[in-house]
């Protein structure tokens, strides 16, 4: 087959799994925990390496930032012969129980952006694949670090949510803001929704890892609010996550 059109692959590389974080500066490093990692291309906000795990081929893409580009990565991916999708990134804690550091699984995403609507209409819900999310909370608590699972939002706008204020639709943007946390909404971040609806329509498979930033709502109530932007423990629980999805289809 001819090189995708965007992320510049073909199928040759014979991986069903790929790891995405959005970061194309975090490629590398994420594929350091692979085994005979190595650089296949760059295009765009697409940076891909290749390495192996437990005998299988896997892919790390970067998506860059937001849902168009995760979601035409996704798709072309799937084209070249991915399978299982899982994203690694960050985010900021809403829930006051979630701190900088811990990590943050997503089970379902708000559809508070605008690439997934394109795909099916909003009252269709943007959910994770199950075991690819049992496989990342397993992951995450071998590592022992704290990890949540739940539903977190997923937005366009990093302003929009840090300079509501200043927006003209403001108003809107912190009472949905407020009934997200009323709900019992973990976490803020950019790509999962769209991940999760492209996954689905294309019957694969998608799951999401996200290390926590800090939380503006702990700020805000005068709780502590530790930052931490060391990705390395979300990363080694999607590397593990995937090992253990592997492990599993073999048996």
């Amino acid at each position: 087959m001819e090189p995708m059109y965007h992320i510049g692959l073909d199928d040759t590389h014979k991986a069903r799994y790929a790891i995405l974080p959005g970061d194309p500066g975090r490629v590398e490093k994420i594929a350091a925990y692979l085994e005979e990692p190595r650089f296949l291309c760059a295009n765009r906000e697409y940076t891909t390496y290749l390495g192996r795990l437990e005998g299988e081929n896997v892919l790390v893409m970067s998506t860059g930032m937001g849902g168009p580009s995760t979601a035409i990565g996704v798709e072309e991916l799937y084209q070249t012969g991915v399978r299982t999708f899982v994203r690694v990134g960050t985010c900021g804690g809403m829930a006051t129980q979630v701190m900088g550091g811990d990590l943050v699984v997503a089970q379902a995403s708000i559809r508070m952006e605008g690439t997934s609507k394109e795909y099916v209409a909003i009252e269709f819900p943007a959910v994770a694949d199950l075991d690819v999310t049992n496989a990342l909370v397993q992951a995450g608590r071998q590592l022992g670090v704290t990890t949540h699972a739940g539903v977190v939002q997923c937005k366009d706008s990093f302003y929009g949510q840090h300079s509501p204020q200043r927006m003209p639709a403001g108003r809107e943007l912190m009472e949905k803001w407020d009934q997200w946390i009323k709900a019992g909404c973990l976490a803020s971040e950019m790509e999962s929704a769209a991940l999760f609806i492209v996954a689905q329509v294309l019957r694969a498979r998608a799951g999401c890892v996200l290390n926590v930033c800090w939380n503006q709502e702990r700020k805000k109530q005068g709780l502590s609010d530790p930052q931490c932007h060391d990705t390395s423990k979300a990363i080694q629980a999607a590397v593990e996550a995937i090992r253990i999805l592997i492990r599993q289809e073999k048996a």
